[in-house]
């Protein structure tokens, strides 16, 4: 079944707030605290956002990155990961670049894929 609207899983190491201004903006969005995932390694949080198909929202490039090619090297398939730059960007700013991913690419699009704001 094709999925057109992203939903977005936002690890720990991103402002609680990004969560909230995504779902005022009409985006389904979780937070890792919401879900229980606080202190999870990063590859528990990137197998719960693939479980869930939800794409991951981090700051934390060099070590999704590296998730990102185990993944696509085992087969094994995620929902999405985007890395915004933590500084010295404001949570509004960050929810806006994400918005602007969701606004281009239907998740299918974003499936396997790792996008950078």
């Amino acid at each position: 079944m094709s999925r057109l609207f992203g939903c977005i899983y936002v690890d720990e190491d991103v402002h609680v707030l990004v969560a909230e201004l995504l779902r005022s903006k009409g985006f389904h969005s979780i937070t890792a605290r919401d879900a229980g995932m606080l202190t999870q390694s990063d590859d528990s949080q990137l197998e719960f956002a693939a479980r869930n198909q939800m794409d991951i929202l981090t700051h934390n490039r060099a070590d999704y990155l590296e998730l990102h090619r185990r993944y696509m090297e085992a087969g094994i398939p995620h929902s999405g990961i985007i890395v915004i730059s933590r500084f010295p960007e404001s949570p509004y700013w960050i929810a806006n670049e994400v918005v602007d991913i969701l606004d281009q690419f239907t998740a299918d699009e974003l499936e396997n894929q790792m996008f950078y704001g």
